[in-house]
């Protein structure tokens, strides 16, 4: 008997807080469409950032100009600018005015991996494709992802959207986060698919800020 993957209604867990979404998000996949190019990750590995309570979280001291995405209903497209760099892109979570984000870690690129390919090898040395959205800056990278589309909703078929699982998940695993000091460094915010090659390497307690 083939196992299907359970039905979401991204539109109604998006809602949730955003601990009860992690889990579920794994297996989702985001596509983007810029110029006529389009790619499609299936996500393997997210992150928490649960607001005015996660002193991990860009929101834990209120809104700004640079978070003020996060404080949309759940289903929009929260990007940043990591260390100047890379662009890193959230599924906001939770309803408008609580912020909340999982930060896309991780994934494995099922569609236009010849554009996702170029992408990557514009903005870096690119050893295998397995590597291709592994960690958050290269999947930003692979996706094509800029400030232009932050604040995108993600349910509507855009430039970006993100689409329910089409095939079964496997066993999830959780950890502390990675890349994040300070307070929120011990939190158990990780979520990724276990034995899943595209997972990144984890790096807990790092002496860095995302």
């Amino acid at each position: 008997m083939i196992q299907k993957p359970p039905v979401l209604d991204l539109a109604e867990l998006l809602q949730q807080p955003v601990l009860q979404v992690a889990e579920q998000l794994l297996g989702c996949v985001i596509t983007s469409r810029f110029d006529d190019q389009t790619v499609s990750i299936r996500l393997t590995e997210v992150e928490a950032y649960d607001g005015d309570r996660d002193p991990g979280s860009h929101a834990y001291r209120g809104q700004t100009p640079r978070n003020s995405s996060m404080f949309l209903s759940g289903g929009h497209l929260y990007v940043y600018r990591s260390y100047g760099i890379h662009w890193c892109a959230n599924v906001v979570c939770g309803p408008a005015g609580k912020a909340g984000g999982l930060l896309m870690r991780a994934g494995e690129v099922v569609s236009g991996i010849e554009v996702a390919r170029k992408r990557r090898q514009a903005t870096g040395v690119l050893r295998s494709d397995r590597d291709l959205a592994r960690g958050p800056g290269r999947l930003g990278a692979a996706l094509g992802m800029s400030d232009a589309v932050n604040g995108t909703w993600l349910l509507d078929g855009g430039v970006v959207s993100l689409h329910a699982p089409t095939q079964p998940g496997g066993l999830v695993g959780i950890s502390t986060r990675t890349g994040v000091a300070g307070t929120g460094a011990p939190l158990p915010y990780r979520y990724y698919l276990a034995d899943d090659p595209t997972v990144s390497s984890h790096r807990p307690h790092a002496d860095a800020s995302r």
